[in-house]
């Protein structure tokens, strides 16, 4: 099959590129009169000397950086198919206007008058969130996904300490294939995180919940479709047994995208639900960042929402609302990640409400056809998915001894990301695939067509795939020693 090769030579280091007395740029001297910088630091903190800089000049600064580029992976070059990260293709509309000069040079501490501008699109963002997530009051403010969580186990424990329970509410429930930044999350905001198992379709154990509620309870976090990608089938009987019990339900939003204008959380009986714009709204966050988690809730929650609020005013001017007192506090430096909301408010003003159904169907209907393509080469414990689907090289690995790990280093030579693998927790060996909308069917071929390739390879070859990659500028490297010893700084000759 054609391949997308990676630029293989090994680049050198940008210092190794260094010359002495070369430069890229010439700083004119300053001509206003300043103080002196030992006036301005304390001598403790000026440097001996001056910083060893790499010296190069600046079209040889931008091909090395290019090279460099091409020597990764991203959404731009080909399929990205993590599952639940929803790596979808970022439209380039969207960075032209998070780049617009209003937004990208607007200071955090632009008096409200003068970000008009600003505070409009945010109020915008919050209205159509709360229609996508049937819910009354939306907070931009969480960072990520994780804050995003955060937010809703705070809302929580607000909620429970305003009614005079919340000192004996101390158990958020979660099912056993859920993020592990659920538990994680319950945890730091002080409760006890208590694990359900699903059933034999991949969903949660309904006779398991009946089981866990008691008066303990504070709520269950449940990402719907769920991280398996099942839809909760039961979801309105478990929001049901969870309120008579006195919880709240919070949706983990991670796997929204399938959702999104087909059906609301709120409407299944969520309380709380967050968003991962970075994921459903196409702002690209490889590597780490940047993210942006707003989180919905309905009407009794709203009160308890961080601070401040994006508000309309009488006059229909915008601005930020910040007496609240049954709020939990602040959340986040300033109002919340605003580069990230541009993009999504391009994105969904793009798409239209229509926009959006067709892009969550579309989403499930390439999950449906690569996993027909696949479902006969790989297990699939749990059948398919919505939006992703989770395989499994379980029985590749008893036949062959080629672990998932080795499947996935070898996807880099086919010039393919790979899936999202050994998870969830309770699949051995997970494959979690999500082509996402933005594939074409000859995108997914490609895709489908490496992953057989390499399912063939393990049965007739499997040591070129336990020994891949090949084609990569590096080959395999020992994963352990480098979360061990990290050598992420150039050290000079002089220095060792």
């Amino acid at each position: 099959m054609a391949r997308f090769p990676y630029t293989a030579e090994v680049t050198p280091t940008i210092f190794e590129k260094s010359s002495a007395g070369r430069t890229g740029t010439v700083v004119p001297e300053g001509d206003v009169d300043t103080p002196g910088v030992e006036e301005l630091i304390p001598a403790a903190h000026l440097r001996a000397s001056p910083p060893r800089l790499p010296e190069i000049p600046e079209n040889e600064v931008v091909r090395h950086y290019t090279q460099l580029s091409l020597k990764n992976h991203h959404v731009d070059r080909a399929l990205y198919p993590l599952g639940s990260c929803t790596m979808k293709y970022n439209p380039k509309v969207n960075e032209a206007t998070a780049r617009t000069a209003g937004f990208v040079g607007l200071h955090p501490f632009m008096p409200q008058a003068g970000a008009q501008g600003a505070l409009e699109l945010m109020y915008d963002l919050t209205v159509w969130l709360a229609e996508i997530a049937g819910m009354e009051a939306v907070t931009l403010q969480p960072a990520a996904g994780a804050q995003g969580e955060m937010t809703g186990v705070l809302l929580m424990r607000s909620y429970h300490e305003s009614r005079g329970d919340g000192e004996t509410r101390t158990k958020v429930l979660f099912p056993d294939s859920a993020h592990g930044t659920n538990p994680a999350t319950a945890a730091m905001a002080g409760f006890d995180a208590v694990e359900l198992p699903s059933d034999a379709a991949g969903r949660v154990d309904i006779e398991a919940l009946r089981e866990a509620l008691d008066d303990g309870v504070a709520g269950m976090m449940l990402t719907n479709p769920n991280t398996l990608g099942k839809f909760e089938s039961d979801i309105i009987e478990i929001c049901d047994l969870v309120h008579e019990a006195g919880g709240l339900m919070y949706m983990d939003g991670a796997n929204l995208n399938a959702l999104m204008g087909v059906a609301r959380p709120g409407d299944m009986g969520y309380d709380i639900v967050h968003f991962n714009l970075h994921k459903t709204m196409s702002t690209p966050h490889g590597g780490g960042g940047p993210g942006s988690g707003p989180v919905a809730v309905k009407s009794h929650l709203a009160p308890f929402l961080p601070v401040p609020r994006v508000v309309r005013n009488d006059d229909g001017s915008f601005g930020l609302e910040w007496d609240r007192p049954e709020s939990f506090g602040k959340l986040h430096g300033f109002y919340g990640n605003f580069g990230v909301m541009v993009r999504a408010w391009t994105y969904m003003r793009m798409l239209g409400r229509q926009g959006i159904r067709g892009t969550a169907e579309a989403s499930v209907l390439n999950n449906a056809y690569l996993t027909s393509l696949l479902e006969t080469h790989y297990e699939l414990p749990f059948g398919r998915g919505m939006h992703e689907s989770v395989f499994s090289a379980s029985e590749i690995k008893k036949r062959t001894g080629v672990k998932t790990m080795d499947i996935a280093k070898r996807l880099l030579d086919f010039g393919f990301h790979a899936p999202t693998v050994y998870f969830p927790l309770n699949v051995p060996e997970a494959l979690m695939t999500e082509p996402t909308e933005t594939e074409t069917k000859e995108s997914l071929e490609r895709y489908a067509e490496a992953c057989i390739a390499i399912a063939n390879e393990a049965e007739s070859d499997p040591e070129r795939v336990t020994t891949a990659p090949h084609d990569t500028p590096l080959r395999r490297l020992d994963e352990g020693r480098a979360a061990r010893e990290l050598d992420l700084r150039w050290t000079f000759e002089s220095e060792d």
